[in-house]
């Protein structure tokens, strides 16, 4: 498909913050409340409650659990549609949520134009890509997640983060302090920052080097405890190194490709929805998963990048050991192929997945998808129903490695923080109580969350994103991905989602509107691509 083909689904800030907010509208409220249909070539949906009726652009037939809007969005007033802007439309989100809980978020709009602020001033940042597929991949999430109301909100001024953002192609150095050795907290293996370590700058006899994210360490500025540390000489600030780093699509997370590591550093910031720091559990909680998961995910003949160790300070302030607390990551240099990120195939500013080889025709995009499917599936699919294990396979969440002509040959999973065990599968007793909760799923929640992750989340928007460059496939692709379902369909879960039960959407808008945590997010139900064709 040529570029311009795909210009519906880029255009202005403006026009991705209105879409990721009837998109969100139409999966959480009028769909389930049968407030919305097709009218040729465009999709109409009516707030009951607000007594409004709303018309958006419809790309083509919608698929299981996803539409593509296209503009103009529009606003029916009396017998005319005139035009709805991004800021009408979240007025009319708040108002309908109002009315449907009873209940109003004061905070609701101020995200969402933060989103469209931080959507804005990375369109006008955005630098040139990299020469590196894996690391131009990472950075090209501009538009974010397509069913949140607030996809780019993250806390502070844009002056504050572009500079360390990865929509903007964003490098930093990170900054460096020296430890004495007896104020180290470190778990996991005890030479996994050795090797980081020696591309940093030289530290004192009896100190050892902790790299702290720039932006976090201008956060904890006004610490009293770290500014006295730092005025008594306690900890050292060597400043940054010549050491490059590259963030990814977490924000947080930096890949550093001389050493092939990842820091997972702490950010006090809200990002999307989340206060970004590495909480004492799941800095624990991640080196007491990477001594259990690995055996498992060799004979899944999958990886999970491992996460060998934690290192932060011991200072009495627990906002500077979780502040200052990184985790490391496994880096991608062993992974074969060229690793690229699910989420960057599906982003409509950027045309990865079109310039693949092998999407180059109809035939060879099936194939394609069937290696894609066979790749990320299964072991998502074993790691639960025969481990216990419930990943978090969101498009943020694993890598697909593919070879020269871009045919998938393997998929890699990351970040432990995601990744949960279901609870009374796993002895767990030696590990502190707020650990073991922060690790386990009850068995009906994990698999939720497995199926929300897995298709809802990712599959859905990956066969998408192929029908964007061959429209008529869409259907095709969810049969040609039953196969992959059924070879376990001795497990009644499974058997379930292959029968058409409809599945789990994790519902951002509703849950960001009841400010409750992520954790506690609810799902409401959408339509199964995977289902059979009904018997005669």
């Amino acid at each position: 498909m040529l570029l311009t083909e795909l210009s519906h689904l880029t255009g202005s800030a403006g026009d991705a913050t209105a879409t990721a907010l009837l998109n969100c509208l139409i999966r959480e409220i009028c769909a389930p409340e049968q407030q919305v249909w097709p009218d040729g070539a465009h999709l109409v949906a009516r707030l009951p409650r607000a007594g409004v009726v709303l018309r958006t652009g419809l790309a083509r037939p919608p698929v299981g659990p996803t539409y593509r809007l296209a503009p103009p969005y529009e606003e029916r007033r009396e017998d005319e549609w005139i035009p709805a802007s991004w800021d009408r439309l979240a007025n009319l989100v708040a108002g309908e949520l109002e009315l449907a809980t009873g209940r109003p978020n004061p905070e609701f709009l101020t995200q969402v134009d933060d989103s469209h602020t931080a959507l804005a001033a990375i369109l006008a940042a955005r630098g040139e890509p990299s020469d590196d597929r894996y690391i131009a991949s990472e950075q090209a999430l501009v538009a974010g997640h397509r069913f949140h109301p607030s996809p780019k909100s993250r806390q502070g001024a844009p002056g504050d983060w572009v500079q360390y953002a990865p929509e903007t192609r964003a490098r930093f150095r990170p900054h460096w302090l020296a430890v004495p050795e007896e104020f180290i907290a470190e778990e996991g293996e005890p030479d996994a920052f050795t090797a980081l370590s020696s591309y940093g700058p030289t530290a004192p006899p009896g100190r050892r080097l902790l790299p702290v994210h720039p932006w976090q360490f201008s956060l904890l500025a006004d610490n009293a405890v770290l500014q006295k540390a730092l005025a008594d000489g306690l900890l050292l600030d060597l400043g940054p190194s010549d050491m490059e780093a590259i963030p990814t699509s977490s924000v947080r997370t930096a890949y550093l490709p001389d050493a092939d590591v990842f820091c997972k550093f702490s950010l006090d910031v809200r990002i999307t929805n989340c206060v970004r720091k590495n909480a004492w559990y799941e800095l624990t909680g991640a080196t007491a998963l990477n001594e259990l998961l690995p055996p498992i995910f060799e004979r899944l003949n999958s990886t999970l990048l491992s996460e060998p160790a934690y290192r932060s300070v011991t200072l009495p302030d627990r906002r500077l050991y979780e502040g200052l607390g990184v985790i490391l990551r496994e880096g991608i240099k062993s992974l074969p192929g060229t690793p690229l990120l699910a989420g960057a195939l599906t982003d409509p500013y950027n045309t990865l997945l079109a310039d693949l080889p092998a999407l180059s025709t109809p035939e060879s995009a099936r194939a394609w998808w069937d290696a894609y499917v066979a790749r990320v599936a299964p072991p998502v699919l074993r790691a639960y129903l025969e481990h216990g294990i419930v990943l978090e396979p969101h498009l943020q969440n694993v890598l697909i490695c593919v070879d020269p002509n871009g045919m998938p040959i393997h998929a890699a999973f990351r970040d432990l923080e995601g990744t949960k065990l279901t609870a009374g599968r796993w002895n767990l007793t030696h590990l502190p109580p707020r650990v073991t909760e922060s690790l386990t799923y009850a068995p009906d929640r994990g698999w939720n969350r497995v199926v929300y992750c897995l298709l809802v989340n990712h599959l859905t928007e990956i066969a998408a994103a192929v029908a964007d460059l061959h429209p008529h496939l869409e259907r095709t692709l969810w049969q040609d991905a039953r196969k992959h379902f059924a070879v376990h369909d001795h497990h009644s879960q499974v058997r379930a989602l292959l029968a058409g039960v409809p599945l789990p959407a994790k519902a951002n808008l509703r849950t960001r509107w009841s400010r409750v945590a992520d954790r506690g997010a609810t799902y409401v139900p959408t339509p199964n691509p995977l289902a059979a064709p009904k018997p005669l």
